[in-house]
């Protein structure tokens, strides 16, 4: 029964991050922001709505652990694991830009990221700092995307003929779906812990970081299926970003974050190695291959055997 209940609050979660996106989407697209805007910042955030959610639910909970692990393991399998899954389906194409701006804002974050842990604990100030951090982000991609004018695509133009009542709904619907859904998949994540003996950090890192990579795992496959790989690459930078500064700052604010020495130690180098490994792979012929795709995808099967 617990097992369905994982499944099933995972299902909720994933209609809620979808419900959000849709909603908040057409909200900015009714109020005319440009569709890379809402990219950047709108569906940034709502794809990784579902890592908000559970980090949230389980800081408050008292389950620090899987918080943690599920920023670090999302990380982890988004560099690894889906980067892999979309290359391998298609080689990416890397701009330039991606290295000037997406890549080296991730990098940057991740190693804040390992120096404020490095006391073992991330504190209410710091988690402060990173959401501020992450506002001024969106204020400089703000200011540059809206310098220049884009054409209003297809999605866009609905969204604004169909009523605010709907995209109202919509957000409401999202949240709702969101905090429930992060409520079941929380509290059956740590019965299979206790039932097998798994500590919460390897079911943060596997199960439930997994699980809530799912929409920026389909957001890629999706992509590289269409050969948009610009959208693959910067979906998944993004996300590490978003996952960083946003949902690491919110859930720290809320409920500081003790840090065990084990993700220090562990789980930390394993996501900076990947982080830093990723540089020479982009910038090879400014082109992820199948061949690089399915290394990473490997490298992702070494870390779960090494940490199970």
């Amino acid at each position: 029964m617990v097992y369905l209940v994982l499944v099933l609050g995972l299902v909720i979660l994933l209609a809620g991050g979808k419900y959000l996106v849709d909603g908040a989407s057409g909200l900015a697209a009714r109020f005319g922001l440009s569709p890379g805007l809402i990219g950047l910042t709108v569906v940034a955030f709502g794809t990784s709505a579902p890592e908000l959610l559970v980090s949230v639910n389980a800081a408050l909970k008292g389950n620090s652990e899987i918080a943690l692990g599920n920023v670090i393991g999302s990380n982890i399998a988004n560099i690894s694991l889906v980067l892999g899954i979309s290359a391998i389906l298609y080689p990416i194409a890397i701009y330039r830009s991606v290295l000037k701006l997406d890549y080296l804002a991730t990098l940057l974050a991740s190693i804040l990221f390992f120096i404020l842990a490095y006391n073992g604990v991330i504190s209410r100030i710091e988690g402060v700092f990173l959401f501020v951090l992450m506002l001024l982000l969106n204020w400089y991609f703000f200011r540059k995307l809206s310098n220049t004018e884009e054409i209003s695509s297809p999605e866009e133009v609905l969204g604004k003929r169909k009523p605010l009542g709907l995209h109202l709904f919509f957000l409401t619907i999202g949240i709702l779906g969101l905090y429930y859904g992060s409520d079941k998949f929380v509290d059956s994540a740590v019965e299979i812990s206790q039932i097998f003996g798994v500590s919460e950090r390897i079911i943060g890192i596997t199960v439930i970081a997994i699980g809530t990579s799912l929409p920026e795992l389909v957001t890629s496959i999706i992509a590289a299926i269409k050969k948009e790989t610009d959208i693959a690459i910067g979906n998944i930078l993004g996300s590490n970003l978003m996952n960083i500064l946003a949902i690491l700052g919110i859930t720290s604010m809320i409920s500081p974050i003790p840090v065990a020495d084990i993700f220090l130690k562990q789980d930390f180098i394993w996501m900076l190695g990947l982080t830093f490994l990723l540089f020479p792979i982009l910038r090879s012929k400014l082109q992820i291959s199948r061949w690089e795709g399915l290394f990473l995808l490997l490298i992702y099967g070494v870390y779960i055997y090494v940490i199970l």
